[in-house]
């Protein structure tokens, strides 16, 4: 397999569908892969013709995290983590976070270190009943990164966050669900359906507001209650500005479905 061929990128209806591909190794990151992961995104993020995006892995899992073939290597050679957080984990996490187009994870299997931090960066996710998240960074012997000591929190609380990260066990699917981990879990052969459904939806929505809601959200993560209302109020007087929110009102008063070009 080519390294061009380890991330799929595909654009249909709207949704750019971005498939990690190394399935013999549970799709685990390779510098080839998280390299080939941050230009599918980035073109995700400037094509006019993306409105929505759906990660998702090829086979029986969804990413096993970090290569550890490769890591080992490294390790070896005395090269250690190699820089790989700064210069791969941490660009990635940020494009997702701050890709202004709403990212659906399709997670079909398991979703461990890296790649739970991945699904987590996501703004939806759905899981397969075989799909199991798990923080192994502490059975190898690292801290938590991709954005896990952050993003984890904030979709479970701190209590469940530290079980999860101290205890390295895994969180089969039904359990995600019940903590807040995943929005939705379906039975396998029905995962590509449901998530391609959700992505078209949100495809088919008011883009700009969906980004201005991203920014917000994360943004109010990290500001007290005056600095959440500022920023509310600088994104919500760009999207009143916008073509969706004419015409969505105008719809509302003829009593009509509204349809959002994005723009």
């Amino acid at each position: 397999m080519s390294d061009k061929e380890s991330v799929r990128y595909e654009v249909s209806h709207g949704v750019a569908t971005v498939t990690l591909n190394r399935p013999a190794s549970l799709n685990a990151l390779t510098t080839e892969v998280k390299e080939r992961l941050l230009e599918a995104l980035e073109q995700a993020r400037t094509d006019p013709a993306v409105r929505a995006v759906l990660l998702t892995g090829a086979g029986r899992a969804f990413c096993a995290g970090q290569d550890l073939d490769e890591h080992g290597r490294r390790l070896s050679s005395d090269e250690g983590l190699g820089d790989t957080v700064r210069k791969h984990y941490n660009p990635l996490v940020l494009a997702m976070t701050r890709m202004p187009k709403p990212i659906v994870a399709a997670v079909n299997g398991v979703a461990a270190g890296a790649g739970a931090g991945l699904a987590f960066a996501a703004d939806l996710r759905i899981a397969s009943t075989e799909a199991s998240f798990l923080m192994a960074f502490a059975n190898v012997g690292l801290g938590a990164d991709t954005g896990t000591s952050w993003t984890l929190p904030r979709l479970v609380g701190q209590a469940r966050a530290m079980e999860m990260l101290l205890l390295a066990e895994p969180v089969p699917a039904q359990r995600a669900l019940e903590i807040g981990l995943v929005t939705r879990v379906v039975e396998p052969e029905a995962l590509a359906d449901a998530a391609r459904e959700l992505a078209e939806r949100l495809a088919s929505g008011p883009t700009v507001a969906y980004s201005a809601i991203k920014a917000e959200v994360a943004f109010g993560a990290a500001l007290d209650l005056p600095g959440a209302l500022d920023i509310e109020a600088r994104l919500q007087d760009q999207c009143a500005e916008t073509l969706d929110h004419l015409n969505a009102t105008l719809a509302f008063l003829e009593k009509q479905r509204p349809t959002f070009q994005g723009r």
